[in-house]
Order: structure tokens, then sequence, then C-alpha cells
């Protein structure tokens, strides 16, 4: 008859190997995880400078374009005094049968 298998003999032939087989397993999974981890942070961060500089160059745009507050208040007296010097002569020009308000 065949001897039994020893505990000793199935620790080293067996499970020794199986342990270091998933130990590996463990630490090859977790050194691709961080590198993906890496790689995405640096792509994260790569579009938010992306962001940053195209918000810059918004800001930069509005400031070209758009008209500041005095500005506009200028233009818009301006326009309110031709306005009613259009209006006072449309007032003066009308007939005489008329009702003036």
């Amino acid at each position: 008859m065949t001897e039994p298998i020893d505990v000793t003999w199935w620790i080293t032939a067996v499970e020794l190997p199986a342990l270091a087989g998933l130990f590996w397993l463990i630490l090859r999974q977790r050194r691709e995880s961080e590198d993906a981890l890496e790689s995405l942070r640096a792509r994260a961060e790569a579009a938010q400078a992306q962001v940053r500089e195209s918000l810059a160059a918004y800001k930069l745009e509005v400031a070209k374009t758009y008209v500041s507050t005095g500005t506009l208040k200028d233009v818009e007296t301006r326009l309110t005094d031709h306005l009613l010097r259009i209006e006072r002569k449309l007032e003066g020009a009308a007939p005489a049968g008329e009702i003036r308000r």
C-alpha cells in the first residue's frame, strides 16, 4: 500500500507555490492599478490645464470685446439726448389741427 501524503510535503509541494503565485498576482495587479491611476491623474491634470487656459482666453476675449460700464453709460446718454431732440422736432412739426400731449 501507499503511504498517506504527509502534511509537510503537501505544504511544501502545493500550498507554498500556490500562495507565492497569488502573492505575485496581487503585486502585479497593484502595480498595474497604480500605473493606470497615475496615467489617469496625468490626463486629468492636462485637461484641467487646458480648461484653465481656455477660461483665461475667454476672459481676455471678453475684456477686449465688451464695453465698460462708463462707456455704455456715455453711449446711452448720447442716444437719449439724440432721441429727445428728434422728439422735440416732431412735436414742433405737428399739424395745427392735431392735439399735442
